[in-house]
């Protein structure tokens, strides 16, 4: 091994990396987030990336997404004694080997299930203690997208550290790829992840209407029934307003997350129900056009957001065991609706809001609870036993001929 190669190999293990900085919410439009140091200082170059990424109309949480990813990459730049504009791709590398064996910091509840375990009765995996491949490469394309604004501004280092996807010829993967050829199989870009596929996951019916008996009030189920029925997002649902309720043609108006657009989405007969139910218990000065449909049910009243919903649902998963999330119900919506022979897949993809058709695709695939269910009714089939057809008597004449031929039973010799 070289001096050079030596002097590179760093204990990854080892290393401890200080909880220093933040990010932080400052409530101005231009900026909703900044990244401070751990002397609570304003780092300028990623604010200055963050500050541009506004202006090209990214969402305020879409900067806290890429804050919270070039936050870890500054703590570990800070625990390796290296500066931002110092880092090559030897940091990078050991980088992605601390995130692979590093704990993410959250706190255990007491009681709570082992991280990655399995939950018996959904199927689905709790949250592991690790960092998941996909938060490193989501990670690794944050880092990467920062050093290119920095490289282009002339403040940063000559050469990209975070190493690009593969080229084919000098271009983009599949950037001139014909529709009617298949993809053919190829390397991932260096240091990027192995991320396991995994069907989205569904709520039977018997789960669901457990689910949906656990609910405290008229508005959580007039909540899971939207959900359920229309198949949009959490915060699309949550973002309604009451002027965007139309009981007559059945839909709500949401905006949509990617292209901010105002669509009219069906929903079924049930949920307009359980939201009348609701309305009759609200009072007072939410009761307004552009208020919007959903509140806390206690003072001060406030609109709900995302987090107290899931708050809500938590509860409910404590009572009946399971580990079910907002999101699962659209999944569980798409499903349903994919199913359905009279819809077809470009109806579910309207529905869903999906800018790709392939990303709709997915829902085609059998659900494993129907699979399952299926199985056992063919298992089931199978092990009734068949009437055997009577044996021939030795004479060839079946007893019930000769009884009724010669009036009395047959003997048979």
């Amino acid at each position: 091994m070289s001096a050079v190669a030596a002097e590179s190999v760093r204990d990854v293990s080892a290393l401890v990396v200080p909880r220093v900085g933040a990010v932080v919410e400052t409530g101005d439009p231009v900026l909703p987030y900044r990244l401070i140091d751990g002397a609570g200082e304003e780092v300028a170059v990623v604010n200055a990336f963050l500050r541009n990424m506004r202006a090209c109309d990214c969402s305020p949480l879409s900067l806290r997404s890429y804050g919270m990813d070039l936050l870890r990459w500054w703590r570990f730049l800070a625990a390796v004694d290296v500066r931002w504009h110092r880092a090559q791709l030897v940091e990078v590398r050991d980088f992605v080997l601390w995130m692979q064996q590093a704990r993410k910091p959250t706190k255990r509840r007491p009681g709570s299930p082992a991280p990655g375990s399995v939950n018996p009765t959904t199927g689905k995996r709790y949250p592991s203690a690790g960092y998941a491949p996909r938060t490193i490469n989501h990670a690794l394309s944050v880092i990467r997208e920062f050093y290119e604004f920095q490289i282009e501004e002339g403040a940063g280092p000559v050469r990209n550290p975070v190493p690009a996807a593969r080229r084919v010829d000098g271009d983009r993967l599949y950037a001139h790829h014909n529709p009617m050829d298949p993809f053919h199989p190829h390397r991932r870009a260096p240091l990027r992840q192995k991320e396991p596929k995994q069907a989205p996951r569904s709520l039977p019916d018997t789960l669901f209407n457990d689910l949906f008996t656990a609910m405290p009030s008229n508005r959580d189920r007039a909540i899971l029934a939207f959900a359920v029925s229309s198949g949009v997002r959490p915060s699309e649902l949550l973002g309604v307003t009451q002027a965007r309720v139309n009981p007559g043609d059945q839909t709500i108006g949401v905006i949509r997350k990617g292209s901010r657009a105002l669509q009219w989405v069906p929903a079924s007969a049930d949920a307009f129900v359980w939201l009348r139910l609701y309305q009759q218990e609200l009072h007072g000065p939410r009761l307004g056009a552009n208020a919007g449909l959903w509140w806390t049910r206690r003072r001060p009243y406030r609109p709900l957001t995302y987090h107290a919903m899931r708050a809500v649902l938590v509860r409910a998963n404590a009572v009946l065991g399971t580990n079910w999330t907002l999101h699962d119900l659209r999944h569980t919506a798409a499903y349903r609706m994919a199913e359905d022979p009279k819809v077809s897949l470009t109806d579910v993809q309207w529905v869903l809001g999906h800018a790709q058709l392939t990303t709709t695709q997915v829902y085609l695939e059998a659900r494993p609870d129907a699979v399952i269910e299926r199985m056992r009714t063919h298992h089931a089939a199978a092990a009734v036993p068949r009437p055997v057809p009577p044996a021939p008597s030795a004479g060839g004449y079946r007893p019930e001929v000769l009884t009724a031929l010669l009036g009395r039973p047959a003997d048979v010799h």
